[in-house]
């Protein structure tokens, strides 16, 4: 399985991706995005089985991504804040972990996304 990262604090992008390696040794990460804009791009030319996405970038909200290029691939969102979960779960969310990240909140969602691919 493929995903990328999309967030714009590289702190929180790099534990993520700890995190990931520990819990899923083969899922590869393709990429790390820190914009709206980088992302767009990047995700015109490119497929991914699954995102893991922050909300709030340096040039607006990850919303906008999502309106902007057609994503078929499952979102799953991190962010520091509760008040996007519903817009989230009308952008292909799949799941919706708060920071600082939780290895077992993010344990779970690896183990419903292998479900749905059919581990």
């Amino acid at each position: 399985m493929t995903a990328i990262i999309i967030e714009d604090e590289a702190l929180a992008a790099d534990e993520l991706s700890r995190i990931l390696r520990d819990l899923a040794p083969d899922l590869r990460v393709l990429a790390f995005l820190d914009s709206v804009r980088e992302s767009v791009e990047w995700l015109k030319i490119n497929r991914v089985d699954l995102i893991f996405s922050g909300i709030h970038l340096g040039d607006g909200k990850s919303f906008e991504i999502f309106s902007r290029v057609e994503v078929t691939a499952p979102v799953v969102f991190i962010t520091a804040y509760d008040e996007y979960a519903l817009e989230a779960f009308q952008h292909q969310g799949v799941a919706y972990i708060l920071k600082p990240f939780d290895r077992e909140a993010i344990g779970q969602t690896l183990r419903k996304v292998n479900t749905w691919f059919g581990e």
